[in-house]
């Protein structure tokens, strides 16, 4: 484990899981997958940034764990119990990803425990942008092979929301990531206003741009570029032992299998990103730079009772279990 920098005069540090067949650069400055790579390869399968300080500099949630509430929650405000809450909103309307200071862009504990596992922790204190109650967060990551397992738990000391996602955008080796072919098992997704926020029903995905029962490519589902940011209702009843998605850069023959008890997947092309910094290996391209994949509940599923609840509590804590497997072949 080494010492990369610092964030407001603490150190920030690096430590890079190794199975001989993958590595993986984790960060403790959000819990933050820096870099991945596998055996054979020679670009990232994942966009990041060289240096911590560009990171800083550029990063939009770059491979974090965001939270405490992952996503948009409408106008940063819920209700629990009969009393009203008010969450920190850096870019109006919506509340995003925790807020300015959430699990993304805090600094959590990191204990090694041999060359491919690592267990973070991070106190969250009660009232932390807007929040209710005190949660101790943890992740276990453990590399095998090519695959890696994370364990997201958090315990409250109260009733609170908790909705956590892994926020790595997925390059697979990709200059661009229109033509990697996506495929997830899900019939319907929750259509949102030009905001992003949920209307609150469930449509069907057949007709639009996120119908990817069928194999296909960004270039292929969206070929007018309206973008592709969206939330997948996954199939209920689907066993973890069957990946939700799979997506595959035809030019390297590298895939991305992903497994997950999380009932719906935020999908992200980023069509319209653009950055004034490299990312590794030199990666700057007009858009399309990585395709986020991220497990998780519904957005602004605290203002949307008939979804599934992600109020957690001392009796009921939060966890979430997320495999992902990217390997050439």
């Amino acid at each position: 484990m080494q010492v990369i920098g610092q964030v407001d005069g603490q150190d920030v540090y690096e430590y890079v899981l190794d199975s001989g067949a993958a590595q993986i650069s984790v960060m403790s400055l959000g819990a933050a997958i820096r870099d991945w790579r596998i055996a054979g390869v020679d670009r990232a399968m994942v966009l990041g940034f060289p240096t911590l300080a560009d990171h800083l500099a550029h990063a939009r949630a770059h491979g974090t764990i965001v939270g405490r509430v992952a996503n948009r929650t409408g106008f940063g405000r819920f209700s629990m119990n009969g009393e009203e809450y008010h969450l920190t909103v850096e870019t109006p309307p919506h509340h995003l990803h925790g807020g300015p200071e959430g699990l993304g862009l805090s600094l959590w504990r990191m204990e090694a425990n041999g060359p491919t596992a690592l267990h973070l922790s991070h106190h969250s204190p009660d009232g932390h942008m807007g929040y209710p109650g005190a949660v101790d967060f943890t992740v276990e990551m453990t590399l095998t092979g090519t695959k890696l397992r994370m364990v997201m738990e958090g315990v409250p000391d109260r009733e609170t929301p908790i909705n956590l996602a892994q926020h790595n955008y997925y390059t697979l080796g990709a200059e661009g990531v229109r033509d990697l072919v996506f495929h997830a098992a899900a019939e319907a997704y929750t259509p949102t206003d030009e905001t992003l926020l949920p209307y609150g029903r469930i449509d069907p995905v057949e007709g639009t741009q996120y119908d990817f029962r069928t194999p296909r490519s960004s270039r292929q589902a969206d070929p007018d570029e309206k973008g592709i940011d969206t939330n997948l209702v996954l199939s209920e009843g689907r066993p973890f032992a069957v990946p939700c998605c799979v997506l595959r850069n035809p030019d390297n023959g590298v895939t991305m299998q992903m497994w997950t008890d999380q009932p719906g997947l935020q999908i992200f092309n980023t069509w319209h990103f653009r950055f004034d910094a490299p990312h590794h290996d030199g990666l700057m391209t007009d858009g399309y730079q990585g395709f986020a994949v991220e497990p998780q509940h519904f957005p602004d599923s605290l203002n949307n009772p008939q979804w599934p609840s992600i109020l957690y509590s001392p009796q009921r804590p939060y966890r979430q279990v997320l495999e992902v497997d990217i390997a050439k072949g």
